[in-house]
């Protein structure tokens, strides 16, 4: 691993995870800031609540979008720029927390489901499929997004320990996991206290 390349990568990750799709989109589509509605969450789900689901799609596909692109681009140039399986987990967990704690944004920003999936996506195209196969059955039968979005976190990990055994991208995805539990926690009490909604009940 080349620690200058990788530092400037881990920098530039975490600028490009700084962007906010929910915020843009709702800008380019005139709809109010999804920081002051709903779950105040700038996130697919709750711009999905302004009624505007071409915006709501958009948001969802730029925020795994840059999650992928950004992993994809440094696995291209990993002979070139001297990347290791390290750098790549560390160059993953900067964009996943650049959506998270956004410059641009006075670091509050989503709680980086669909960045989480772009980023599994760069490290292993089998590991997103089953992550968000986990993700599809669960909003099918529930059609909660907090809860199905919690229950793909939680197989993640275990995809990722099956598909690489325990190694930098393990980790980095153990550590995602834990970090969209941590964002859900409040979606958790709501789950245990039946409060949290199905998609398209207000």
């Amino acid at each position: 691993m080349n620690p200058v390349n990788t530092a400037i990568a881990v920098v530039v990750a975490y600028l490009v995870g700084s962007i906010s799709f929910a915020i843009v989109t709702s800008y380019a589509f005139g709809i109010a800031d999804p920081r002051t509605y709903g779950s105040k969450n700038p996130g697919a789900t709750n711009v999905l609540r302004s009624g505007k689901k071409v915006a709501a799609a958009l948001t969802l596909l730029g925020d795994a979008l840059k999650g992928w692109a950004v992993v994809f681009v440094a696995r291209l140039y990993s002979g070139e720029l001297q990347f290791d399986g390290i750098a790549l987990a560390l160059i993953g967990l900067a964009v996943f927390f650049g959506h998270l704690y956004p410059l641009y944004f006075r670091f509050k920003g989503g709680k980086g489901v669909a960045t989480a999936l772009g980023v599994l996506a760069g490290f292993n195209a089998w590991l997103a499929l089953a992550t968000l196969g986990t993700w599809l059955v669960i909003i099918v039968f529930f059609r909660i997004s907090s809860l199905a979005s919690l229950l793909a976190a939680a197989f993640a990990p275990a995809f990722a320990l099956y598909l690489f055994g325990f190694n930098a991208q393990t980790v980095a995805v153990f550590v995602m996991s834990a970090f969209l539990f941590w964002r859900h926690r409040g979606n958790i009490g709501n789950l245990l206290a039946g409060r949290e909604k199905p998609i398209g009940k207000s």
